[in-house]
């Protein structure tokens, strides 16, 4: 071999590790240029350069123009065709090949391997059995290990099992680490172990394997038991172990292991970090995500692409959003991780609106969504009620044929069922060839927000007769249904069943539920019972809602406890003052409406305007109570009028005790006729052409989190 060989061979090689092709064909011309006829080994490298950088066209021309080819050419095209997919060419040189071996044989397996053509990689090793065992070695056997574990096909993993114990390569460390994997990944974790017992010489590798099979099979303390009996760890090692507590909930345990890992001076990697920033998230620890933060920088990993996404996720789940936009905006590239990470954690945060800017600056940038970047967009329209944009993303989802997966559709179920288009939920449902519970849980939702009761109990039933599995929210939406339509005693069958036929313990919103079905029925010494009976007291929600049906039934005693266990909880919170107030003002006692109002002013609680907003020609209005502003203010308070005789006329008696001032009557009902969403829908009347719904957004919560104002909106 001459030295010019070796020399452009070595150049050659240096360009396939920096991935630059462009020098590669610079070396090429050169060769042609002074090498008359170059070795059969040089062209080879060539061959090789070419095809690892995915230039096949180029590989094969050369390999055309050798005027003598060896084994070692044919086997370096036919790996070329086999890693860039062109399997029918792949079969074609196998085809033609003067002779075979079992690089040759490998490679044409590899490649129906790693592009999914299973039938045709396990017909390729039966022939290659037939052609003689000789040609079989550790990465025939791998690679079928890898084929089985892909497809789940455990009687071929056995019978390949059994053809690696018979022809001797049972004892090869690498074969070893592969059946482990396979096992423990079809869940055969005693098998997995078992292998792993009866392999003599074991490397790190093979106790990674092993230990990640446990893992991924809730085998924590078997995991450990292997962990920290390992001679020698290495950082695949520990982030491997620091992975799989994460996924089987022991943040704070994967956080202490990180720890040890920093004290064993062990080299960290993108994995190591994403999988700590990950423990972060879930534990909210704001302040050793900053502390890995730094040592991110320091490690010089903050650039990283994958870092950088763990990052966004890992703020957006701590509630600093501001840290995570900051973050998101230093990343010089971002794939469609990142993005998607910026996106949920708007939308998870309860910033709607700034999830779908995000979305569209994302496809602005030419990134393209997955189903989960959809999903989640989706979900935040329908957070903000917003049925113009959710329609749009909808038909984005039919053009890209991301609708079939069950993550959009859901989120589009969602979607319509919160902005009252139940109707179309439903269609999209029932058009639906695969659904999960969270399908059937978000249209019980939908047509229990809208007051569908009955529906909602019906849909439930079906669910329940389907074999699926509700979960908390929905019995969240099905307890809301009973109360809406007085169905007591089913409510409480509902309630009881939760726990003793479902194991799902019951939270704060369920007993809240339970607090609206006893109070909207009237019956409040039941409410006031089961209050009295619950294992910790309830929320803010769960007083003012009792609080409210006392004022709905006048019942001051029960009130008056609501009320002093709402102010205690929340002194500022300014729902205890008000519907107290309105139990005092519908008995005329005046002086106590009085006294609780200096006792407000004196707390600081303030009540919050509500508003309420209509969307017309892509233009949003916005109404308040008595609301003078708009332009159009005396076409609206005209058609208020107007429709407000009609209701007379058709026997409505507004109920006036709910307004908190001691003024006549006359007073009392212009004060009810111009509520923000009267004036919303008057708007509507008068400007969203006739046969169209008019849909008006109410603003029904407001919060401050941070340094960011949250709004909260239900559509009316």
């Amino acid at each position: 071999m001459s030295n010019s060989s070796n020399y452009y061979s070595s150049l050659l090689k240096l360009c396939c590790e920096t991935r630059n092709q462009t020098q590669a064909k610079k070396l090429h011309c050169l060769i042609i240029k002074s090498l008359t006829n170059p070795e059969t080994f040089l062209y080879n490298n060539l061959i090789n350069a070419y095809g690892k950088l995915g230039n096949i066209t180029y590989a094969r021309h050369v390999f055309d123009k050798m005027p003598q080819r060896n084994s070692f050419s044919w086997n370096t095209m036919l790996s070329a065709y086999s890693k860039s997919g062109d399997l029918s060419t792949m079969q074609e040189i196998f085809s033609i090949m003067p002779n075979r071996d079992g690089v040759s044989w490998n490679s044409l397996i590899s490649g129906y391997v790693c592009y999914g053509s299973f039938v045709e990689a396990v017909k390729a090793y039966n022939l290659m059995m037939k052609d003689g065992v000789f040609n079989l070695n550790r990465i025939t056997f791998s690679t079928m290990l890898l084929l089985v574990s892909n497809q789940g096909c455990v009687d071929l993993g056995r019978q390949i099992h059994g053809q690696i114990v018979k022809f001797g390569f049972g004892a090869y460390v690498f074969v070893g680490s592969s059946l482990v994997d396979m096992y423990a990944k079809m869940g055969l974790v005693s098998v997995a172990s078992q292998v792993f017992d009866e392999v003599q010489e074991r490397n790190v590798v093979m106790y990674n394997t092993m230990i990640t099979g446990l893992l991924r099979c809730g085998m924590v303390k078997d995991s450990k038991r292997l962990f920290h009996g390992m001679k020698e760890r290495d950082s695949i090692s520990w982030t491997t172990m620091i992975t799989g507590l994460i996924q089987n909930g022991l943040e704070a345990e994967a956080m202490d292991l990180f720890r040890d890992m920093r004290q064993e001076g062990m080299a960290m990697d993108q994995y190591t970090f994403g999988s700590v920033l990950t423990a972060c998230g879930g534990l909210m620890a704001l302040k050793e995500g900053k502390e890995i933060h730094t040592l991110i920088i320091r490690s010089g990993y903050n650039h990283n692409v994958f870092v950088g996404s763990a990052l966004v996720d890992m703020y957006c789940k701590c509630r600093s959003v501001r840290y995570a936009e900051a973050v998101f905006k230093r990343m010089a590239n971002k794939n469609v991780v990142s993005w998607t990470a910026m996106l949920v954690g708007y939308g998870q945060n309860g910033f709607s609106e700034e999830a779908v800017r995000v979305f569209c600056d994302m496809q602005r940038n030419g990134i393209e969504p997955d189903d989960f970047t959809l999903g989640s967009v989706i979900s935040s329209c329908a957070n903000l009620a917003s049925l113009e944009e959710g329609a749009q993303f909808h038909s984005q989802a039919l053009v890209s044929g991301l609708i079939s997966f069950i993550t959009v559709s859901n989120a589009l179920i969602t979607l319509y069922g919160k902005c009252g288009s139940i109707e179309d939920s439903n269609q999209l449902f029932d058009e639906m060839s695969f659904r999960d519970e969270v399908s059937w849980t978000a249209l019980v939702s939908g047509y229990a927000q809208f007051g569908k009761a009955n529906e909602t109990i019906d849909l439930f039933e079906k669910m329940l007769v389907q074999g699926l599995k509700p979960d908390a929210v929905t019995f969240i939406a099905v307890l809301s249904a009973c109360s809406r339509a007085g169905l007591v005693e089913r409510g409480r069958q509902y309630f009881e069943s939760m726990l003793k036929d479902h194991g799902i313990i019951p939270f704060s919103d369920h007993y809240t539920c339970m607090i609206d079905l006893f109070g909207r029925a009237g019956r409040l010494e039941e409410a006031k019972k089961f209050i009295n009976k619950m294992p910790f007291s309830p929320d803010s929600i769960g007083w003012a809602t009792l609080l409210s049906s006392c004022r709905l039934y006048g019942n001051e005693e029960i009130g008056k406890w609501a009320a002093e266990s709402l102010l205690e909880l929340d002194p500022q919170n300014p729902a205890g003052y008000i519907l107290l107030s309105s139990i005092y003002a519908a008995k005329g006692k005046w002086s106590n409406v009085a006294q609780l109002r200096r006792g407000m002013r004196e707390k600081g609680a303030r009540k919050e305007p509500g508003f309420s907003w209509i969307k017309y020609k892509s233009k949003v209005y916005i109404f308040s109570a008595d609301d003078q502003s708009s332009p159009f203010s005396d076409q609206i308070y005209a058609e208020l009028e107007k429709l407000n005789h009609k209701m007379i006329e058709e026997g409505y008696v507004p109920d006036a005790s709910a307004v908190l001032h001691d003024v006549e009557d006359s007073e009392k009902m212009k004060m009810l006729n111009h509520h923000s969403e009267k004036l919303a829908i008057a708007f509507g009347l008068l400007f969203i052409p006739h046969g169209l719904p008019i849909r008006v957004m109410e603003h029904v919560h407001v919060e401050i989190s941070g340094d960011m104002l949250l709004l909260q909106f239900k559509a009316v």
